[in-house]
This record gives C-alpha cells, structure tokens and sequence, in this order.
C-alpha cells in the first residue's frame, strides 16, 4: 500500500517547497529597487517549482501529469539563470546560491526520472 495519500506527501514537491522557502529568504536581503525586478522573478519562478508538480499530480492522465512536470523542470531552470545573475550584478554572494542550485540539482535529476517512469 502506498503512503502517498496526496501531493504533500511527494518528496519531489517538498523539495520543490524547500527551493521555493529558501529562495523567498534569500531575496529578502536584496535592495528594495528590486522588488519588482528580480526578487520577483526569482520568487515567482521558485514558487512555480512546486506549485506545478501538485496541479500536474491532480490531473487525470499520466500525460498531463508529465506536462505540468516538464514546466516545473523549465522553473528549475529559469531559477538557477536568475540565482547565477543575482550573483553576478552583486545583488547576493555565491555561498548564499550554492545551496539552493545543489537542491534545484537534486530536484531535476528527481523531476526527470519521474517523467521518464511516466513515460513507460
């Protein structure tokens, strides 16, 4: 019997959570004329993660599902280019990204191997 009861319960969208978490902390530190420049990006994107892993899982097909999987792979994607680029205009230092790209890492290599078992 299966102890995923709902999406909470998958280790794919609490890691997507913890990105998302840290991310939000992470760009509180960054100056207030970035509000709405790329402390949003990144904290839309990062939310992204997560929030399309749990609307994939509620659809009825395996194909959907793959979809809504593929979109939160490319918001793993856009978040390391807006971590990387934070870093590189000075808005945040290298250590403080280096662990959240380690998750985001973790969460592609684990978003893949999950659409290539739906693939099946």
């Amino acid at each position: 019997m299966s102890s995923i009861r709902d999406f909470k319960d998958l280790r794919i969208w609490q890691k997507g959570m913890e990105i998302a978490e840290k991310s939000y902390f992470l760009t509180k530190a960054f100056p207030k004329e970035e509000i709405y420049g790329m402390m949003q990006q990144i904290r839309r994107c990062a939310a992204s993660i997560p929030a399309n892993i749990s609307e994939g899982y509620g659809r009825r097909s395996k194909a959907d599902y793959a979809r809504f999987l593929n979109i939160a792979q490319g918001s793993c994607n856009e978040l390391q280019t807006h971590l990387i680029l934070s870093e590189r205009v000075g808005l945040c230092q290298k250590q403080q990204i280096e662990e959240i790209i380690n998750l985001l890492q973790e969460e592609t290599r684990m978003i893949a191997a999950l659409v290539k078992k739906l693939n099946d």
